[in-house]
């Protein structure tokens, strides 16, 4: 029901969305005398910001058609290379002639980011993904909404992300480096274990785990203590709702993406409540590098996707609630994941000092499960003053956190 009333709010706004639309242009058009009056411009600057709230976000473009390598600009092209109903593998391919001018001719070292499914889409990671590119052949995993996905595709779940994992690094074929941010970091553990312990040729040659709840008994946050204080049927009932027409998905029951923003922007509501302020009086006063970084973040920010029931509440139920992958208790058809399976694959865990929804510890934790991995292989690393998104994105990522992963990585690779 929920989701229906969400969907007939947003269908019985389009005539103001379109009022406002029309007001914006009316006074933001330079043929209007008026459109630089202080009336004029304020008048512009509500009905852009009504138009903005109330619109809907679609799936952001990656943008990235250069990265820039030794002052020398590389064409990239994005590459779908595998492909499943829940998932497509995405390959940020480089063009081998510019690369060989920018003084790359060694192959890279390959590297799968595994993007969180935890409502965002992967072009969150988009700076994360242009770092990389830099120094690695760059694969990325790009999540479906749950909601474009009909219902005779049937479920995906916690396991059959582990699946998904797998297959994809069968089909990159290689001694790939995975990255996992936030997120997929029990899953991709999990899955490392067990392609470990089959001496799968595909396993990872590395493991990097940023800002992960591997074990979120260490030091919680808001978040984990939700997950502690409501019992399982409340997430049940409360958070998962049917998908209405006209969707694709119809009839799916899944965790909406609009109630998953609410409960991001609700742990900063005051911040969000301020950067619209000052967006509206950057409107007023033309700045137009302030619109344009709001609209940005916003853009980015405001794009979200659903997840489906079954991999939601097995998520809060084998993460969250019973810990089972670090108390030895996950077991994936009919085989107990046992994390001393690893013995070769290098381990790096990265967390922010301030991350304010996987606490320090929660990713390290990896370290102590692992035993089997040798010293040399391993490191940890905590970023001082580094929240959770600036583990990832932004100046500490570019140039205290990036270098380290990028170093780790060369160490372990055979390419290399």
């Amino acid at each position: 029901m929920l989701y229906a009333l969400h969907e007939y709010a947003y269908y019985t706004a389009a005539p103001m969305r379109a009022m406002a639309q029309m007001t914006r242009d009316f006074w933001g058009s330079k043929l209007n005398p008026a459109s630089d009056t202080a009336v004029g411009r304020t008048l512009f600057a509500s009905a852009e910001l009504f138009s903005n709230v109330t619109k809907r976000y679609g799936k952001p473009e990656w943008g990235i058609n250069t990265i820039a390598i030794n002052g020398h600009d590389v064409r990239v092209s994005i590459i779908e290379d595998w492909s499943s109903p829940w998932c497509r593998l995405l390959r940020f391919q480089r063009d081998v002639s510019d690369l060989r001018r920018a003084g790359q001719k060694k192959p890279a070292p390959a590297v799968l980011i595994v993007a969180p499914l935890s409502g965002h889409y992967a072009t969150l990671l988009r700076g994360t993904v242009q770092e990389f590119l830099i120094d690695h052949d760059v694969y990325i995993t790009d999540w479906m909404n749950a909601r474009l996905v009909p219902v005779l595709e049937g479920r995906f779940d916690f396991y059959s992300y582990m699946d998904t994992i797998r297959d994809m690094l069968t089909a990159i074929g290689s001694r790939v480096h995975v990255v996992a941010v936030c997120q997929p970091g029990p899953p991709v553990l999990a899955t490392a274990c067990l392609m470990s312990e089959d001496n799968d040729p595909c396993r990872p040659a590395s493991m990097t785990f940023m800002g992960s709840p591997i074990d979120a008994r260490f030091n919680p946050t808001v978040t984990n203590d939700l997950a502690q204080e409501k019992p399982f049927t409340w997430f049940k009932s409360n958070m998962v709702h049917t998908v209405p027409p006209p969707y694709p998905g119809l009839g799916r029951r899944v965790y909406p993406g609009f109630v998953q923003l609410y409960s991001f922007m609700s742990m900063n509501e005051e911040r969000h409540k301020d950067a619209h302020w000052e967006y509206f009086h950057s409107l007023v006063d033309n700045d137009g590098d302030a619109e344009t970084k709001h609209l940005e973040f916003y853009d980015e920010y405001l794009s979200v996707l659903d997840l489906t029931e079954e991999f939601y509440l097995q998520t809060i139920d084998l993460v969250f609630q019973k810990f089972a992958l670090p108390k030895g208790e996950l077991v994936h058809n009919g085989r107990v994941v046992d994390t001393k399976a690893i013995t070769d694959i290098a381990l790096m865990t990265v967390e922010g000092e301030k991350d304010d929804i996987s606490g320090v510890g929660q990713t390290q934790a990896a370290h102590a499960m692992c035993t089997n991995i040798p010293a040399d292989k391993k490191l940890l690393y905590v970023q001082k003053g580094a929240g959770h998104y600036g583990v990832f994105n932004g100046r500490r990522f570019r140039d205290e956190i990036y270098p380290r992963i990028r170093d780790f990585i060369a160490q372990n690779d055979s390419v290399a």
